[in-house]
Parts: structure tokens; C-alpha cells; sequence
């Protein structure tokens, strides 16, 4: 049977009407800390996501749960007791009517486990649990050691530039993902509402950032085998193997400094948002670098974001490979990215000036040349003599007759890794690049206040609503302290007499 549209409107007035009933004769207590969660749900239109799955229920059969009230009972586990599971979560809910009540069921009327993993699997796109088949052929060992506080490198040279070539020519080809349903609920119901509080910055030109964070699912590979060799004493072989978590693979991770299994989630955040928001997740595999993942997250967000313009990528070191830079300059994105000195030697010109790691031009006498602005007509930036101020020049051996000293331009289209259109060494860089972090803090929300790494799923499907579900609580959390509501006249509507 088809579930029917509940307003939310009817939500209120049954959270009214029950809250009075339970909460109003002493024998339970609503105390103070508990009233924002009541707040931010009261102030949530959740009812759409009712809409989006009519399509997944039967027309038959007995009438279903609200998915408004699945979705919210979910979220108010996330915001609650990250760390236990649906099980529990369900004795929960009997145990405190208050966490029934807030998620729009009857105390006495609460919905069972099979009930909550029914509503997950509508959520999900795919018939299969996994963007992998179960079984695969039998994985390789534990990728290489990265150096202490670095990313394990890319085994494969070559391999971003080869798939930024690829990406950028099937651009325009979109592929659906079982995670889609979860965006676009997410993107219309949660980031419009974010944008239009001004929560995420300018939609004509949005700073974002995008980092990688691995998510450990189990101590070790599980699989079984598919063959008997091993009962007729051959301890190594090569036939397929059956994985119960078959889009995991082992990775390092450099912050823990061990080898881990399970993925690679890479988020791409609002980086002007002072709530440091989530705009978009990818699960990778755990061996996957840093750049591949962003190769692939930026070409799947461009295609589907549809909120505003992205104008700037703010990125760490580990994305500096001179193929990122050709592949935002394709979406129309300016790069800021920390540069990975690989190498201490100055580039040659044509010329007697030289070019540093860092892209700044080295004069004659050894010395780095002075900014002069960026001219937008021509495409190109200006340097001058460091030694010359206004038409004195204190450089015992000056390398130009000009009153002004030296002058020398570097062009994007020449180098766009060594020469962005925003010079590394400027204070704007410094002053837009210092918002990078935001993404650091974003995932530490996830992972610490949320407890992601605690959700003991084996499917991808279940990691992807658990880590929507946790945006789409930083999202209400930004709203509740954005607004910066007063509760009081929420607890005289509700429980007067307590208020």
C-alpha cells in the first residue's frame, strides 16, 4: 500500500498532543538540554521524503510506516546514541517515549527492526546492496607505507592524468548512482534551505574544499572461497573468493600511522560557511589516493549540484598534480592548492630569470621578485625587482635601465600549477586558502561528534544513509544556531505549566 502524505503540520500537532499527554503529569520529564532537539525537529519539514519513495511501496498489502517519522527517528539516533544500533535503538524509544513522540510515533506503537531496514533499502537505488559484485578475484596484499604524516602514494604513474583525460572527455555523460535518491533529497530539501539561510555563502561563486578520510568497517578482510585447493594442500591460489564487504579494500592511514580496510570517504564542503557544511560524499576503496578520489567526486558533484556555480577548489598538497589543475580549469574552477615540493631546483627560461618550486621568478642577483598585481585582460601576472621602490633601486647590479626596476610576466596558460591565477605568496591566497581547514573540521564532526566509524554496517547502502543521515544532522544543527531561537515560547506551547 501506497503511504500517505502527513503534513507537517499534523507532525506538530501530534508531538503537541502527546508530549502534553506524557510529559504534563510529573511522571516523565522533558529537561532543558533535550529542548533543542525538540526545536530543530519542530522546525523541519521532513514530509517530502514521503513523495520521493511513493514509487517504491506496492499498491497492495497493509498500510506502511510514515517515511517521514522512519527519517526522522533515524536522525534523532544519529543526534543521540551514535554508537548503539537499530536494535537498541527501538528498546530505546520504549524505554523514553520522548524519542518516540519527537519522531512521530505513539509510545505504545513503535515500528520494529526489519520496519527501519525496509525504509533504508528505499533509499537506495539498486537491488544490490554493494556497488561491487560479491565475488572477485582474490585482492593483493596491504598497500605500501606512506611517510609519517603523509598519504600512501599512487602505485600506478600516470594513472590521475590518464583519468583526468577520460573524465574530461565523458564529461557530459552522466552515470547514475544508487546513492542519487539520497542526494537529491538532500540537495532540495537540506542544502536549499542552508543556502537560502546564507549558510553556504555566494551560489553565484562558492569556495569549496574537498578532502579524503578513511572509515574503518572491520579489523580484517572478510571472504570465503569459492574452491577446494586449500583442502587439497594448496595453500595459494588464484580463483575468485566471495566478499561480504566487496567495495572495501586495506589502505593507509597516515594520521593513525597504520593499515586499515574499509573506504575512503572523500567529502567536498562550503568552505564560506562558518558551520563548515557538507556538500557532497564519495565512498572509494581504501587504497585509493587522495587525487584519483577527487577526479572522481568533482565530475560527479558538477553534474549534480544544481544550487549555484562552484568558483574556487581549495585543496591540500596531496592533490598537486599538474592534471587536477587541467581538470578544474576545465569546469571553470580556480585551483588553490598547496604546492608539493617534489623538487628544490629552480625551472630554467628562455632567459636569464628563473622560476622557484613555488613558482615565483628568481632575477639575476638570487632574489624572489616582488608581486605587482594580476592584469585580467591579458591573462597574466606582474613581478617586479625586489630591491626597487618607486624609481630608486638599491641593487648594486640591476638587470634593467627601467626608472622602476625589473618587470616580468607569467602566464596560466604556460604552467597553471606554478602559475595560478591568484599568486601563491599574495595575501588574498593566504586569505582564502586559510578557509581549507574548514573541511578538516567537517570531517571531524562525522567521525568524532557522530560517530561514523561506529555504524557496524557490511554494505555500502547502509554507510552511504549513515553518512547522509549525519549531514543532514549538521545541517539542522547549523539551522538551530543560525536562527538562535529563544525556547522559552516553545515550552509555553507545549508544556506550559513546566515552562
Amino acid at each position: 500500500m501506497k503511504p500517505v502524505l502527513t503534513l507537517h503540520e499534523t507532525y506538530q500537532n501530534s508531538v503537541l498532543e502527546r508530549l502534553q499527554l506524557h510529559y504534563s503529569g510529573g511522571i516523565f520529564v522533558i529537561v532543558n538540554k533535550d529542548w533543542p532537539l525538540v526545536s530543530k525537529f519542530w522546525r523541519t519539514d521532513l514530509a517530502y521524503i514521503t513523495t520521493l519513495l511513493q514509487d517504491e511501496y506496492g499498491a497492495k498489502g497493509p498500510e506502511p510506516r510514515d517515511p517521514a517519522s522512519m527519517l526522522r527517528s533515524y536522525l534523532i539516533f544519529l543526534m543521540t546514541n551514535p554508537e548503539i544500533g537499530i536494535t537498541e535503538w527501538i528498546n530505546e524509544m520504549k524505554r523514553i517515549p520522548y524519542y518516540a513522540i519527537l519522531s512521530g510515533f505513539d509510545p505504545g506503537d513503535i515500528p520494529g527492526v526489519g520496519t527501519f531496514y525496509d525504509f533504508f533499502n528505499r533509499l537506495w537505488a539498486a537491488s544490490g546492496n554493494n556497488l561491487k559484485p560479491k565475488k572477485l578475484m582474490k585482492r593483493k596484499r596491504k598497500p605500501k607505507k606512506g611517510k609519517k604524516g603523509e598519504k600512501a602514494p599512487t602505485t600506478t604513474p600516470g594513472k590521475v592524468k590518464r583519468l583526468v583525460e577520460w573524465m574530461i572527455r565523458h564529461a557530459d555523460k552522466k552515470s547514475d548512482l544508487p546513492s542519487d535518491r539520497l542526494f537529491h533529497f538532500f540537495q532540495t530539501q537540506i542544502l536549499a534551505i542552508s543556502a537560502n539561510l546564507g549558510l553556504l555563502g555566494d551560489l553565484n561563486s562558492l569556495t569549496v574544499a574537498g578532502d579524503g578520510t578513511p572509515i574503518v568497517t572491520s579489523a580484517f578482510t572478510r571472504s570465503k572461497s569459492t574452491c577446494n585447493c586449500r583442502a587439497q594442500g594448496l595453500a595459494e591460489c588464484n580463483h575468485p573468493r566471495i566478499y561480504s564487504q566487496p567495495d572495501c579494500n586495506a589502505g593507509w592511514d597516515s594520521s593513525r600511522e597504520k593499515h586499515f580496510n574499509g573506504y575512503h570517504l572523500y567529502m567536498i564542503s562550503a568552505t564560506d560557511s562558518h558551520y563548515d557544511l557538507p556538500l557532497y560524499p564519495r565512498l572509494q576503496p581504501a587504497s585509493r589516493h587522495d587525487a584519483v578520489s577527487l577526479v572522481v567526486s568533482s565530475v560527479e558533484f558538477k553534474q549534480r549540484f544544481t544550487l549555484g556555480t562552484v568558483d574556487k577548489m581549495l585543496l591540500d598538497a596531496a592533490h598537486d598534480a599538474e592534471a587536477i589543475y587541467l581538470l578544474l580549469d576545465h569546469q571553470n574552477v580556480e585551483p588553490f592548492i598547496d604546492l608539493n615540493n617534489r623538487s628544490k631546483k629552480n625551472t630554467k627560461t628562455g632567459g636569464d630569470i628563473r622560476i622557484s618550486p613555488k613558482g615565483i621568478p628568481i632575477c639575476s642577483a638570487n632574489l624572489e621578485m616582488r608581486s605587482d598585481g594580476h592584469d585580467n585582460l591579458q591573462n597574466r601576472h606582474k613581478w617586479k625587482c625586489a630591491l626597487a621602490k618607486g624609481t630608486e633601486n638599491s641593487c648594486a647590479t640591476p638587470c634593467s635601465k627601467a626608472r622602476f626596476g625589473r618587470t616580468y610576466h607569467t602566464h596560466s596558460k604556460d604552467n597553471l600549477r606554478l602559475f595560478p591565477k591568484t599568486p601563491r605568496n599574495s595575501e588574498k591566497w593566504t586569505l582564502i586558502y586559510d578557509r581549507r581547514s574548514s573541511i578538516e573540521r567537517s570531517n571531524k564532526r562525522e567521525k568524532v561528534d557522530y560517530k561514523l566509524e561506529s555504524g557496524r554496517h557490511r554494505s555500502t547502502k547502509m554507510w552511504y544513509v549513515r553518512i547522509y543521515g549525519i549531514m543532514i544532522c549538521q545541517h539542522l544543527d547549523a539551522w538551530f544556531s543560525h536562527r538562535n531561537e529563544s525556547l522559552v515560547d516553545l515550552k509555553n506551547l507545549i508544556l506550559p505549566q513546566t515552562a
